[in-house]
């Protein structure tokens, strides 16, 4: 079963909250961090992304910046940025998109469930990617951004936020400026907390890692370095836990993850839609966008029009976890049989578009030409991710993208 704890938040006053806050460090490059910072003394980034601080050219991975990182959380104490709750509790973190809001609770997850299997996965991570979040970790001796978990609905834990929700004012209540809502309410009845802790440890037997397998790991890792380090270990220090947002697996909407293709590997457009019809029933759908409706079925859009390609029966096993996702199909039959593209992670010919940026992104990139054809998916389902991590399998590169992205800095987590 999960062991999910509450724990003493470094947060921000609710009159800064909405500047400090700041997408994940991995979803912009440095120039994009700067921009995003401007003008805001307190936003998170001076932390996350210290290099904008730096001089120019400094390399993003190098001492100086891990030193300005430190700098920079402690100046955000000295400010009065970020305060420590006096008392160990859950959150509560709400997202809102599209009038859809989803309810996830904040809490330190047990170092000791991601080795021992019960924090699931369903990545390959890089290990240059695993050492540069465990370095900062180690540097600033907290988990300064959360990871994105979920775990199979509960009711009593459902209802357990939705009374403090609806009791309760939130501590943050904004608009991000991409038009995301986000909301925090802190669980401040110990019996509250107590009851969650206690049924995350009866009635949770896996959490799931849906964003955020690198700081994962690394978490996990700087963890067994700390217990190393310590002839006193105990189990129960701060180290063992890092801080992660579980959401219940029934609200959460996984986002289309495409692709777009520089080359047709030699074809030409005539020969790359005759060997498709081997494989898929091929129709062309004009000029107007076509999204995929169900499973199995694919949009492409080539020299200036749309396609559907539904898969034929033999291309998909729908027994199996792997072999029935459509990037499967999609990786197997065209991207490597017909395009030549064999590892999609080292590839340069191929681009992963998220679907928040719509079709007309994959339509963008073909006009415009930088690429030659592209191709949308149907989203996968929490259940596909579920199955995949419960029989131990792995998916393929780029297969989900969930949104809203996690607000760093509403809760920080120190190791000591």
């Amino acid at each position: 079963m999960a062991i999910v704890k509450p724990f003493k938040g470094l947060r921000p006053p609710k009159e800064v909250a909405k500047d400090l806050a700041c997408l994940p460090y991995d979803v912009m490059n440095s120039a994009e961090a700067a921009e995003m910072a401007k003008g805001k003394e307190c936003s998170l980034l001076h932390i996350t992304r210290a290099e904008i601080d730096c001089p120019a050219g400094t390399d993003i991975h190098s001492e100086i910046v891990y030193n300005k990182s430190v700098e920079n959380l402690m100046a955000f104490q000295d400010k009065g940025f970020l305060v420590q709750d006096n008392e160990a509790k859950f959150y509560i973190y709400a997202q809102t998109m599209d009038g859809r809001t989803q309810y996830g609770i904040v809490g330190g997850a047990a170092c000791e469930d991601y080795n021992n299997g019960i924090i699931k996965k369903h990545e390959l991570t890089r290990p240059d990617k695993e050492e540069d979040r465990m370095i900062l970790t180690r540097y600033l001796n907290a988990n300064i951004e959360p990871v994105f978990f979920s775990y199979k609905a509960v009711p009593e834990i459902d209802e357990i936020v939705e009374n403090i929700v609806k009791n309760q004012e939130a501590d943050y209540d904004f608009v991000a400026e991409d038009g995301f809502g986000h909301h925090l309410w802190p669980v401040n009845d110990p019996a509250i907390n107590a009851r969650l802790e206690e049924l995350f440890a009866t009635k949770v037997p896996a959490t799931y890692v849906a964003d955020g397998h690198h700081r994962t790991a690394a978490a996990a890792r700087i963890g067994e370095e700390k217990k190393a380090q310590n002839p006193n270990h105990t189990g129960d220090e701060e180290y063992n836990f890092f801080m992660a947002v579980h959401f219940p697996d029934n609200q959460l909407k996984i986002i289309d993850y495409n692709r777009a293709v520089k080359d047709l590997n030699g074809l030409n457009p005539d020969e790359l839609l005759a060997k498709l019809k081997v494989v898929f029933d091929v129709a062309c759908m004009g000029e107007e966008e076509y999204r995929p409706s169900q499973l199995h079925e694919f949009s492409m859009y080539l020299e200036g029009k749309w396609y559907k390609l539904n898969a034929k029966e033999g291309t998909y096993n729908d027994n199996d976890p792997i072999g029935v996702l459509d990037v499967t199909i999609l990786s197997d039959h065209v991207l490597n049989k017909m395009l030549g593209i064999e590892d999609l992670r080292r590839s340069t010919r191929i681009d992963f578009i998220g679907g928040i940026r719509g079709l007309g992104e994959l339509k963008k990139r073909v006009d415009g030409g930088g690429m030659k054809v592209a191709f949308a998916l149907y989203p996968v389902s929490m259940q596909q991710l579920i199955d995949i991590a419960d029989t131990g399998n792995i998916m393929p590169p780029k297969t989900t993208w969930f949104e809203p992205k996690l607000r760093s800095g509403l809760a920080i987590h120190k190791l000591d």
